[in-house]
């Protein structure tokens, strides 16, 4: 993690910093390396050790390279080459990805402090915005969970991280810190995510949500057990019914400046999902802890809009639960009465978060909320029907789902639209009670769309409703430039930037 932030003014020829990471663009097909201004006075005070890195194809600035040299005539003893890939194709999540692979690159040649030479990342992107993707791609990148390691005394920290200017740098302040702000939203998310179901526990998430409403301004009201059987939340008990823990019901409140309709924020929080009576195979069973993901991103978006004072009306709601196979557990073929009246045959116990989040939807209405997202680790389908690159986006407003496609492309939170046509309700349709909570039994047609088509069921109606299927997105098994292993916080970044525009 970073213990300080700062932007500063100076010459990078006479920086003093452990290191120097400085940004270069590919050469188009054709075309000599081109190099800005502030690389080729670093090149001219090293005699040409930029230069020659170039021409003997060394360092190319292919997209995400990086190359560590010693310099011997600079007060910053290293410096640190990385690619921002071809300029005719430059996207602004390149820079956070170069910003990645810089911070993590220069704490792990054991600097403790480095800086990024922000003139030697302009193109196309203004430069309050550059400050903003550095920020955020190298705090990301820097986050690590090890709260249940003893101490390793082999641990590298990069105790400060400078962004570097010879212009001026009181304009990039408001960039770096807001970048800031987001990474260090997503980072809470990631670090509740990565937490294991025997230490985050429903009632240790709420717990959770409470320290950061008090921290940082919002409200947050927790219903438990008794008040969840009162509002009727038969889903959410149904699910709960095999688990040692108490469910709870958060729900988290914030208003600046704005009394207009709220946009309800509503996220999964399966603190850990067994599968329940319908069990799942016990290999890779571990990373169920991150079935809580959606509530995750929920709290971080809080934590983010609250620190960045936007000016708008948010409700969040939080149903936590375990989905264990205990002796009450809910079994396949139970009919449950969801907080809405209507009934649900349940199917399979391992489709719990759909039910969960049936309760949540239809508890929205009291808020007459203009718009309703919610955020879900929801179904394996997506991962089959995506991959890793995309969350999977699904509603019934065409406008708002525009609205998060945009969102993502900017935050570097990418969501794909898939069809949520009515013929897919069909598969849902329940000869005993009102829906069932999975379609075709034995099949998985269509698995990510039916999902939603169920939520779709208990939306409020003539409410604009977004689902984004998490479930591909939340977790890394491989590093990626600026997130390594674990918890992604997705959803937090995403979230912010649309909350950001919808005002």
């Amino acid at each position: 993690m970073i213990m300080e932030l700062v932007v500063e003014g100076g010459k990078p020829t006479e920086f003093k910093s452990d290191a120097l990471i400085v940004a270069h663009f590919e050469a188009e097909k054709g075309e000599k390396p081109k190099t800005t201004k502030s690389i080729d006075a670093l090149d001219k005070r090293l005699e040409g050790l930029i230069s020659a890195s170039l021409s003997s194809g060394e360092f190319t600035g292919k997209q995400n390279q990086v190359l560590l040299l010693h310099t011997q005539k600079m007060k910053s003893p290293r410096l640190i080459l990385v690619g921002l890939g071809k300029p005719s194709e430059f996207v602004p999540d390149k820079v956070r990805q170069a910003a990645g692979i810089g911070a993590t690159a220069a704490r792990s040649a054991g600097s403790k402090s480095a800086a990024f030479l922000l003139d030697s990342f302009e193109g196309k992107t203004a430069r309050q915005e550059l400050a903003r993707l550095i920020a955020e791609g190298a705090t990301l990148s820097l986050y690590e969970f090890k709260k249940y390691k003893m101490k390793d005394e082999e641990a590298k920290e990069l105790a400060k991280l400078s962004i570097l200017t010879e212009g001026d740098a009181k304009e990039l302040k408001a960039g770096a810190e807001t970048g800031e702000i987001l990474a260090d939203s997503a980072n809470i998310a990631r670090d509740i995510c990565n937490g294991p179901g025997n230490y985050t526990t429903p009632e240790a998430l709420a717990e959770k949500a409470k320290e950061f409403a008090k921290k940082y301004g919002f409200s947050c009201k927790v219903l438990e057990k008794k008040e969840i059987e009162r509002e009727k939340m038969g889903g959410l008990l149904s699910v709960s019914s095999g688990s040692h823990q108490p469910p709870v019901f958060i729900v988290l409140e914030y208003s600046h400046g704005r009394k207009a309709a709220p946009i309800v924020l509503i996220g999964k929080g399966i603190t850990f999902d067994s599968g329940g009576v319908s069990i799942k195979p016990s290999r890779d069973m571990d990373k169920m802890k991150d079935d809580k993901g959606g509530a995750c991103a929920v709290l971080g978006a809080f934590v983010a809009v609250a620190r960045m004072k936007l000016p708008v009306s948010i409700v969040g709601l939080i149903p936590a639960t375990e989905n264990m196979p205990g002796g009450s557990a809910a079994r396949p073929g139970d009919i449950v009465k969801s907080q809405s009246g209507k009934t649900i045959e349940i199917i399979t116990t391992d489709a719990e978060g759909r039910v969960v989040l049936a309760d949540a939807l239809s508890y929205s209405a009291r808020f007459k909320p203009r718009a309703i997202i919610d955020l879900a680790t929801l179904t394996g389908a997506c991962v089959v029907a995506l991959g890793y690159e995309a969350s999977g986006l699904m509603g019934n407003d065409t406008a708002l789902l525009k609205q998060l496609i945009a969102a993502g492309e900017k935050s570097g939170e990418r969501v794909w639209r898939l069809p949520t046509w009515k013929e897919y309700a069909e598969y849902n349709k329940s000869e005993v009670a009102d829906i069932k909570n999975s379609g075709s039994r034995g099949s998985s047609e269509a698995g990510t769309i039916t999902a939603a088509k169920f939520l779709e069921f208990f939306v409020p109606e003539k409410t604009p409703w977004a689902h984004i299927d998490i479930a591909a997105t939340v977790m890394n098994d491989r590093p990626k430039p600026y997130f390594g292993l674990g918890a992604t916080g997705v959803g937090v970044r995403l979230l912010a930037e649309f909350l950001t525009n919808s005002r």
